[in-house]
């Protein structure tokens, strides 16, 4: 038994005599009135001084089967007069059971919207931050980059973007409020920043808040005193970032500004609304957060009954399903929540390949650019295999590959070459991998079949245990605390399976932070204990796939610097001694020789709005660059343009008597990239070519043999013989006392190291920590190592080996 009650006061003053005489009026005979029930009659009166809660009973029911049409009116009764509360009071228990319509909670009141997918999205006003705006991120003044000299003191100028205001007239007055604040806090302006207490440094960076201190000028021959709050340098600069409206202003603060995570949503891009949802005791967040891998687990191991079986029994199938097709493609160690531009383009392609698996079409052509990119050996048989499952749909599946593997399992192989460039672009051989194997004209037949061999090397550089590069307790993303030493002189392999921790250790903790000691860069490295043994180093470079350059202006002549020495030989030829002209005439980038119609780009850009911007050849020059007086100055027989149109090859024999000119045109050959034209724009190389004019740039300079050079996968989109040709450039490098540290999963490079270092065994939570580090053989016979396994089978012919080192020895 039980009473139904709507609610129409709640705890308000008065005596309410117009609401019980409309009750009255609509035919209720009874109210329950702070808790007691009294029958609603003329004489019923109400104390106007108290405050008064004022249930009307609406019925009095006993829950039986054939009562489910009373019960349903009586509650749409209730509601209505409740507007969408009811009191369900148990007259056996005693007590009372509120029911509400509203999102919102009876005590305090705080109610929310509806909940939808939208709710769910960082892309939706309905879900996102509305502090970040979903981004999870927020320009925030960096500490260290304000004071980037802490043997500096204040009036020294070791806050940076106040090292002129404070020494210059138009600051007298901050100067004295920041010697008031320094005389009141006690903190010496004199001495080094370093040595300054944190409490000292912070009342100055973010201010004294509500505290005023007292500033002291003299006036005639007296001193007056003024009290005023210290904002603070890290306020005012943040309150001049948002209130300036000069381009200018905000270009010049930038520099002191890093990105953080938001404050308020933790860098989680949601409505904290939002993130509260649960299902099994996780939030979208906790999910999201996972690798593919424990993703499919939750939600295959996802218990559902009742309602809850009903609504998402279908939608859990449809997950699990897509997060399978992942798994397929070898990309269980990727987080759900993994940024889009931080992907490989392997990684994107086999997403993208995943998302084909479901749809089950047919007749379909599949092209793919290299899949295989960061893909560990181990998880190459998946991606073959989800390959053939799309050709046994009736698909066909075409692939530009260079993956061994890949090659000896498909179906048919088209074999371009002999070359790259000019050499190219002729069918070498076409058939199943047997009969390109058995072209004698074939590269790649060559290199498949074990006439042409990458060979390990006959002795390595040995590991000198005094001169290591050591990270010291590595913990960031899902490095498990490790210490890892790297050999100081040698050619150092960090392999593992993806997603171990390869580019965490290498291009978040030890790039960084190398760069920030040696080369004074401002770049923040990944959480850990200490970097040592930088006295053996005197830079840092990276050598990455990034382009040379954004524009076509830019070239493989001007980023070898190659191209002021070419400048020079036509300034010294008799023409140019005629007409006057110096080096400078014969640059594209200055006003003189070039066209300026194009301004020495050779082309125009014609913008296109909302698509892509296209590059047209200048009508004036034809795509020359240069005005026509320029181009009547000829070396060889050859004008500025057309020595700009030779490849590298020929330019090498164009110049050979030209000592600096040929020395860095031979880099380039020796990387394999003679075939590129000198004034090949920067925008139509690919990031392997990028790659290897930076490694070219560096054999051409000065050897000092304490440089750290880092490289991660260069193996990617390059055939077997370009890649012996960068391992003779990356020996060469080793050779003259350079640090070598490559991330790579490619074997036969792998194999070519001096040393190598293993993380694992799994990607994701699974990682993270160091199996082996030794040299390719010693490496070889551990175990728990998946790179070990596979390189026991590409070692032909091993060398005496002695115990491996493994984590911890």
């Amino acid at each position: 038994r039980y009473t139904l009650l709507s609610p129409v006061v709640e705890n308000r003053k008065g005596a309410h005599a117009d609401l019980l005489g409309e009750l009255r009026g609509h035919g209720f005979a009874r109210i329950r009135i702070d808790g007691v029930v009294v029958e609603l009659d003329e004489k019923l009166t109400l104390d106007k001084k108290k405050r008064h809660r004022v249930e009307v009973v609406v019925d009095r029911l006993v829950s039986k089967p054939d009562a489910r049409a009373r019960i349903t009116d009586s509650v749409e009764l209730a509601l209505k007069r409740g507007e969408g509360k009811v009191i369900a009071a148990l007259v056996a228990e005693g007590e009372d059971r509120l029911f509400s319509e509203h999102r919102a909670c009876e005590h305090c009141a705080i109610g929310y919207p509806e909940l939808t997918p939208q709710s769910f999205s960082f892309n939706s006003p309905l879900g996102m931050c509305t502090e970040c705006n979903g981004l999870g991120t927020a320009l925030e003044i960096d500490p260290e980059r304000l004071v980037p000299d802490v043997e500096l003191s204040v009036n020294a100028g070791a806050i940076k973007p106040w090292r002129y205001l404070l020494a210059h007239p138009n600051g007298a007055w901050t100067k004295k409020i920041m010697d008031a604040v320094a005389e009141a806090h006690a903190v010496d302006l004199d001495a080094p920043w370093r040595t300054l207490d944190p409490a000292g440094r912070r009342v100055l960076l973010e201010g004294t808040g509500e505290e005023t201190v007292a500033v002291k000028w003299k006036r005639g021959a007296g001193v007056e005193k003024f009290d005023t709050a210290w904002e603070g340098v890290v306020p005012t600069m943040m309150r001049r970032w948002r209130e300036s409206q000069s381009e200018e202003t905000r270009i010049s603060m930038a520099q002191y500004f890093s990105t953080a995570p938001c404050k308020a949503c933790r860098g989680k891009r949601l409505r904290p609304e939002s993130a509260a949802v649960h299902i099994d005791e996780r939030s979208i967040l906790e999910i999201n957060a996972m690798t593919i891998a424990e993703a499919y687990s939750f939600f295959r191991e996802m218990t559902l009954v009742g309602a809850r079986k009903l609504i998402g029994e279908e939608l859990i199938k449809e997950i699990c399903g897509r997060l399978k097709f992942l798994l397929d493609v070898g990309l269980e160690y990727l987080s759900l929540d993994r940024p889009g531009p931080t992907l490989s383009g392997g990684e994107s392609q086999r997403i993208r390949l995943a998302s084909q698996m479901g749809s089950e079409l047919t007749g379909v052509l599949y092209i793919l650019d290299e899949p295989s990119i960061g893909l560990h050996p181990r998880d190459n048989r998946r991606l073959i295999s989800t390959l053939e499952h799309l050709r046994d749909l009736g698909n066909s599946v075409l692939v530009v590959e260079h993956d061994q593997e890949i090659m000896e399992l498909c179906d048919h192989i088209v074999d371009f070459g002999p070359g790259a460039g000019r050499h190219g672009g002729r069918v070498m051989a076409s058939g199943t991998p047997a009969q390109v194997k058995a072209t004698a004209e074939s590269l790649t037949g060559q290199y498949l079949s074990g006439v042409r061999r990458i060979e390990a090397p006959e002795v390595r550089r040995t590991f000198d245990p005094r001169r290591v590069i050591r990270i010291e307790g590595a913990r960031a993303n899902n490095l498990q605390n490790i210490s890892v030493e790297i050999p100081v002189g040698l050619f150092t392999c960090v392999t593992g399976v993806s997603g171990a921790g390869k580019s965490t250790l290498v291009n978040e903790i030890l790039l960084p932070a190398a760069s920030r000691a040696l080369n004074g860069a401002s770049d923040v490295p990944g959480p850990h204990d200490a970097l040592r043994g930088l006295e053996h180093l005197d830079k840092v470079i990276d050598i990455d796939q990034s382009p040379i350059g954004r524009t076509p202006r830019s070239n493989p002549a001007t980023y070898t610097k190659v191209w002021d020495e070419v400048r020079e030989v036509f300034a010294s030829t008799r023409e140019s001694k005629a007409y006057g002209f110096t080096a400078g005439r014969f640059s594209f980038n200055v006003k003189g020789g070039r066209c300026e119609s194009c301004e020495g780009a050779g082309v125009t850009r014609v913008e296109m709005h909302f698509l892509a911007d296209v590059y047209v050849p200048c009508e004036a020059c034809q795509g020359r660059r240069f005005n026509e007086a320029t181009l009547r100055v000829r070396y060889q027989d050859l004008n500025i343009s057309e020595v700009l149109e030779t490849s590298i090859d020929d330019a090498a024999e164009l110049f050979r008597h030209h000592k600096r000119i040929y020395r860095v045109l031979q880099t380039l050959q020796d990387v394999g990239l003679g075939y590129l034209h000198l004034g090949q724009p920067s925008t139509t190389l690919s990031g392997g070519e990028a790659q290897r004019i930076k490694l070219s740039r560096e054999l051409a300079r000065t050897a000092t043999g304490r440089t750290l050079y880092v490289l991660d996968e260069p193996s990617t989109g390059l055939h077997f013989e370009d890649i012996r040709r960068l391992l003779e450039v990356v020996q060469r490098l080793a050779q003259a006392g350079n640090t070598i540290v490559m991330i790579e999963h490619n074997l036969e490079i792998i194999k070519t190291a001096d040393w190598v270092i293993d993380l694992g065994p799994e990607g994701g939570s699974g990682g993270g920590r160091l199996l082996a580090c030794g040299t390719p053989e010693q490496v070889s016979t551990i175990e728990d190592s998946h790179t070990g396994r596979y390189l026991r089978k590409t070692l032909s012919t091993p060398l005496p080996t002695a115990k491996p080192r493994r984590a911890g020895h």
